[in-house]
């Protein structure tokens, strides 16, 4: 055998196969805990992607792949072949039950005339060419590799010839499987070593878990298992709304084609005027007390989406708005979009710098810029404080304090100029006094008083 002094750490070690142990990715068939947060559908796309990362961590490493599948249900390998390629070999999986069939994996495997296996389960995505690397290695110096996983099982094990005692009469639902692994590996004088610890991917609250992950993590979120995850984010767009008769009919508008893109939930503050009686009847509209904040935090509560959006009621989306938020996403745990106005007015085109600069390089971002942020953190800091005015800048002053990276979508929402007059030095008074409203706040005037000083032009 070879010495681990001559050790690559790129390339697995002479003579050691790695078995892929899995199912075909079918719908209605894989990765059934997902549902119904994830469709068949996308139950399937997703255990493809895992397969897809695990096959590219594993042709980096110049290992020789065996795929040994479940045709239960008589299904054949094609679909993996798709992923795996020609130069895989296939097995199907043979025995009662999980150990029996990873016995047999590995008494098929060592018939092929290979002199150490690891053999690894498919829910592990984040794992990395150097962990099955290091795992070749670690099984050159012991009788056994074992990689734990963080639910008490294992996703990995590795060994030179058959142990069937590793195998027989053993069950594997339970948090203990690794535990009673090791304690029989010693009863029976086996030889051990414990590669990298790794988290399968079983359930939704697994896939959150990856999200935050791989928003510190470049290559998982460019992993194919990443860029699912960023795709089927689920966005809950939540709308205030308080008299808005004359901006109601336009957000429909621009709402109608994009229900499929997020779930909507408009919440009424108790408006006087026609607003609700314009909203049509497919959309979903909810009744909480008057104050934006109470509005959003409503909406909030009642939502479903892994992001929550809050959107004015006069803004303008741009075209591809789900697609930007999950980008940002991806990344960030919370952000906005620039903000940009129809007029030209060279003052106006002075107060779109200034905020998207404010937003960019300070991270205070104003509501008619469309925040948006994940549900974790947006109930873990409490939500929108529930005060007259001033709602937004607080929430971003909250993020900035607890250390929150914010992102900004490439592209704009035109928002309503409604408040300013179209002169230059009442605009610039109004400017001057909305800047002025804002340091008192910081300054620590009551809300309440500042509120009083604020004109709603609605």
């Amino acid at each position: 055998m070879m010495g681990t002094a001559a050790k690559n750490k790129n390339r697995i070690a002479p003579g050691t196969a790695v078995i892929v142990f899995t199912r075909a990715p079918r719908p209605g068939q894989v990765k059934t805990r997902m549902m119904p947060y994830l469709g068949s559908e996308e139950c399937a796309e997703l255990l493809t992607c895992f397969l897809t990362d695990i096959r590219d961590r594993l042709q980096r490493t110049g290992a020789d792949m065996i795929v040994c599948y479940d045709d239960s249900t008589g299904g054949k390998a094609e679909p993996l072949r798709s992923i795996f390629g020609s130069k895989a070999r296939y097995i199907p999986q043979r025995g009662s039950g999980l150990g029996q069939k990873m016995e047999a994996a590995f008494a098929d495997a060592f018939g092929m005339g290979y002199s150490s296996c690891l053999l690894m389960g498919s829910d592990i995505p984040e794992v990395s060419s150097e962990d099955i690397v290091d795992a070749s290695y670690r099984l050159e110096r012991s009788d056994i590799v074992i990689g734990p996983s963080a639910d008490g099982g294992y996703w990995l094990i590795g060994m030179h010839r058959p142990q069937s005692c590793l195998f027989r009469d053993r069950e594997y639902s339970h948090g203990s499987v690794l535990e009673e692994l090791i304690q029989t590996a010693e009863e029976s004088g086996l030889r051990y070593e414990l590669a990298a610890q790794h988290q399968d991917m079983d359930t939704p609250q697994d896939l959150k878990d990856y999200r935050a992950r791989m928003r510190a993590d470049r290559a998982l979120r460019n992993s194919c298992t990443g860029r699912f995850l960023r795709d089927t984010m689920r966005i809950s767009l939540i709308l205030p709304v308080y008299n808005e008769i004359t901006t109601i009919d336009s957000m429909v508008s621009q709402l109608k084609p994009r229900k499929n893109d997020f779930e909507i939930i408009i919440a009424d503050g108790g408006s006087t005027d026609e607003t609700c009686s314009r909203i049509p009847e497919d959309f979903r509209v909810i009744h909480t007390g008057k104050g934006r904040a109470v509005q959003m935090n409503e909406g909030a509560s009642v939502s479903h989406g892994d992001v929550l959006f809050f959107l004015h009621c006069d803004s303008e989306l741009p075209p591809d708005a789900a697609g930007e938020i999950r980008r940002i996403m991806a990344k960030y745990e919370a952000g906005c979009f620039g903000i940009a106005f129809h007029s030209k007015h060279f003052f106006m085109l002075t107060n779109r710098v200034i905020s998207n600069l404010r937003a960019g390089y300070h991270r205070i971002m104003f509501g008619d810029q469309g925040i948006f942020m994940t549900r974790d953190l947006f109930e873990r800091i409490g939500g929108f404080p529930e005060i007259p005015i001033m709602e937004d800048y607080q929430l971003s002053l909250t993020l900035r304090e607890r250390g929150v990276r914010t992102g900004m979508a490439r592209h704009r929402i035109y928002t309503s100029d409604r408040r300013y007059p179209m002169r230059t030095l009442p605009m610039l008074k109004l400017m001057h006094h909305m800047y002025s409203l804002r340091k008192s706040y910081k300054a620590g005037v009551p809300a309440d008083e500042i509120a009083a000083q604020y004109r709603d032009v609605r």
